[in-house]
């Protein structure tokens, strides 16, 4: 299988199941119009492709370019048979090896778009207690296995707004780290606006990660990120952002925003929040219920795939002036990255990755909190529903049946289980808008990467390089 589109100038085509990405010249592109009707290869070009291709090149460059390209097929570099599906039935429960401990049910802000229902995830306003949280930390050792490296990340509602038990889940959790052989790392999601010195040092200390919530432009982010009496926080948050970046240090951070259908131009909020200071972005897109105003419909798509096509120029043209940023969607491993497993199955829902709500019940992740069809289990009653949990771990991109033969399906890993559950009411049914984005955001960071490549003079692909140039 393979991928072909022309963007940013050149001519693209990415080898699904190997994963090289070839630069094209438009003999080879037009020649692959052809060949990708049988998807296979022999030594010499039949007579069928010269005449189809008579009278646009002569017959020596059609032939010179078909070697070319016979030669990647040799090397397992276009169509490429797929040795995937035959694992796709063996992947089975796994270890829970991280966990979003919602550690607070209340909001100081009432986002409009907000998928917890502004804070409380329609369970009423609550925090967790202590004795939840540690809970919380027995659970993923006990459910861990061998593994050492736990990730737990404190989420909300607004996590500082039960800080005290935050840092009280993160000292119990480092005292009996030795005793199980474990290692935490911890990851804090905050829209700011309780931070002061102390938080900010705290953070930057035992966190990991900081995931900081902004939007962008002061009056895009104050038009729906308001407090409860209807005022904006970016004057608020953003010098206590700035000062929290700057103590960083090697740690890692992102600044995350929201585009809805009210700024489009969604290019001109991440060159806002460069031009903050900050270099570590990302901006995704509302899924909403379409019937909302600023919900993101598929009849935007044209034009937020215009957008993507213009931030990602964007990059390119600051990259090669030497500004680096990184923009969340745009980020890709092309190097046979990540692991099988991975990509097979994406992020772990519901099987390496669960949820855990100030009452201790246990969700497959943070969006489906609340939903009863999906509870797994509690803390407090030592319940854990094992069937469920492998079920989602089957939950591949073999069993949905619009990923199978999707070009993107090893990138995207079959998309989010919460949105194909809420908005296509099946885990194993992707939400068409969705895909049609996350299509999109790989075409361009494959074609910054080539257009990277270009720049820097990257020999072409030997079988090792992710990057060839052909003809």
């Amino acid at each position: 299988m393979i991928h072909k589109y022309k963007l940013g100038g050149y001519n693209i085509c990415l080898d699904v199941h190997s994963g090289a990405v070839h630069v094209l010249d438009d003999t080879a592109y037009d020649i692959l119009d052809i060949l990708e009707k049988t998807e296979t290869m022999e030594k010499q070009p039949d007579e069928q492709l010269f005449a189809c291709l008579e009278g646009k090149y002569d017959r020596e460059e059609i032939a010179d370019t078909y070697e070319a390209l016979y030669e990647l097929y040799e090397n397992g570099l276009l169509f490429s048979p797929d040795d995937y599906e035959q694992f796709a039935d063996m992947m089975t429960k796994a270890p829970v090896k991280s966990m979003c401990i919602n550690i607070s049910h209340d909001c100081n802000l009432r986002c409009e778009y907000c998928f917890a229902a502004k804070g409380d995830f329609g369970q009423g306003r609550c925090l967790m207690p202590l004795e939840t949280a540690k809970k919380a930390i027995d659970f993923i050792i006990a459910n861990s296995g061998t593994r050492r490296n736990l990730e737990v990340d404190f989420f909300g509602g607004e996590p500082l707004m039960n800080f005290d038990v935050v840092k009280q889940t993160v000292e119990y959790a480092r005292s009996i780290e030795k005793k199980y052989n474990k290692h935490f790392r911890f990851t804090i999601t905050t829209n700011g606006l309780l931070l002061d010195d102390d938080k900010i040092e705290y953070i930057n200390r035992e966190m990991n990660n900081a995931v900081l919530s902004l939007d962008g432009r002061k009056e895009v982010n104050d038009r729906l990120r308001v407090t409860p009496n209807g005022k904006g926080c970016y004057d608020v948050i953003v010098p206590k952002y700035q000062k929290l970046v700057e103590g960083r240090g090697d740690k890692d951070y992102y600044i995350r925003g929201t585009f809805t259908k009210y700024n489009l131009d969604f290019t001109e909020d991440v060159l806002h929040f460069r031009d903050l200071g900050f270099d570590q972005l990302s901006i995704e897109p509302v899924v909403s219920d379409p019937k909302l105003d600023y919900s993101i419909k598929y009849e935007d798509l044209p034009r937020v795939f215009e957008e993507y096509e213009r931030l990602a120029q964007t990059i390119i043209n600051s990259r090669k002036k030497g500004d680096y940023y990184n923009f969340f969607h745009f980020m890709i491993d092309l190097n046979q990255g990540p692991c099988a497993i991975k990509r097979l199955r994406g992020c772990g829902c519901g099987n390496e990755y669960v949820a855990v709500t100030p009452q201790g019940d246990i969700y497959p992740c943070h969006q489906f909190v609340g939903n009863e069809d999906y509870k797994m289990g509690n803390l407090h009653d030592g319940t854990f529903n094992t069937d469920m949990k492998e079920d989602f771990a089957k939950a591949n991109v073999y069993s949905k049946e619009n990923c199978k033969d999707c070009w993107a399906k090893f990138y995207c890993s079959g998309g989010c289980n919460a949105n194909n559950y809420q908005y296509e009411g099946d885990i194993r049914k992707s939400h068409k808008t969705s895909c049609e984005l996350e299509k999109k955001r790989l075409e361009c960071a494959i074609m910054i990467k080539a257009a990277l490549a270009e720049d820097s003079d990257e020999t072409p692909c030997d079988g090792e390089d992710c990057i060839s140039a052909c003809c």
